[in-house]
């Protein structure tokens, strides 16, 4: 059987990153429907080591990583680097963190 696949943008209601306090950011990957996101889930297209490898930060920055049932959410949160509006901070309010999320392929077959 051929792999199927379609991006994680296409699959999610909502893909989004912010604030955490001063020294954190948080995700939130949010779908409409159980069904996919539990397709999502089986494919492993998100997971912790998934997470530190797309943004290329070294797995300890992950803070949290949950898989939110009641919600269809799948939801992370990383430690900044710096914290928010000191010195050489690129965004302030850590919402334009998700863009590498938004490419994503996840494996429809599994």
């Amino acid at each position: 059987m051929k792999n199927e696949t379609r991006k994680l943008s296409d699959l999610a209601k909502t893909i989004r990153s912010k604030n955490a306090g001063t020294d954190k950011i948080t995700f939130d990957i949010i779908f409409r429907e159980k069904e996919t996101y539990e397709l999502v889930k089986r494919a492993k297209a998100l997971t912790r080591e998934r997470v530190s490898e797309v943004l290329g930060i070294d797995p300890s920055r992950i803070t949290d990583f949950v898989m939110f049932d009641p919600a269809n959410a799948i939801k992370f949160t990383i430690k900044r680097l710096r914290p928010s509006g000191y010195a050489g901070d690129p965004d302030i309010f850590g919402a334009q963190q998700y863009a590498p999320f938004l490419d994503i392929e996840v494996d429809l077959t599994v």
